[in-house]
């Protein structure tokens, strides 16, 4: 698995698989309760698969796995690695709050340059927003740097997890 340079907070991969997701999913419930390294949960089609709440930290990523059956012996797994659900509501919020305010200050400094008043405060307002949001992207980057090595633990996990029991 590779995370390449590209503008992904949240890497994804997709597999294929020759057996059917029931017994892909029945192998990771078997892990549950086996595994002490990663706390596993699962919910229908979805696997959860993140460090233990005691080892975590506040970028700690989790592996989010979605098995769909396409026939009877055929199965796909999407991979979706990311920060803790919370975090990351967290995160777009912000973003959409970064962008809500850079909206009203662009509307604001527009309403004073065609009333011909002084634009400056609400142009710095709008371009300091602008900042805002290069901030919040490089926060994401460093903490999705920071968890690589801890992404690469869950990547592996799985692929063990599904290699043990012959299913790759």
């Amino acid at each position: 698995m590779s995370l390449s340079n590209e503008i992904v907070l949240r890497p994804r991969f997709k597999m294929e698989l020759n057996h059917s997701n029931a017994i892909i999913l029945k192998t990771f419930e078997d892990a549950k309760s086996t595994s002490k390294t990663y706390k596993i949960v699962r919910v229908d089609d979805h696997v959860f698969i993140r460090l233990p709440t005691h080892e975590q930290q506040f970028w700690s990523p989790q592996l989010h796995l979605e098995i769909n059956e396409i026939n009877d012996k055929t199965s796909t797994l999407h991979g979706l690695f990311g920060p803790n659900p919370t975090i990351w509501t967290m995160f777009m919020f912000l973003h959409f709050l970064v962008a809500g305010l850079f909206i009203a200050f662009g509307i604001w400094t527009y309403t004073n340059w065609t009333l011909e008043n002084p634009y400056g405060i609400p142009l710095g307002l709008m371009l300091l927003m602008v900042v805002a949001w290069f901030v919040l992207y490089f926060a994401g980057r460093y903490g999705r740097a920071k968890g690589k090595d801890e992404m690469h633990g869950l990547y592996g996990f799985m692929e063990m997890t599904l290699k043990t029991n012959g299913l790759i």
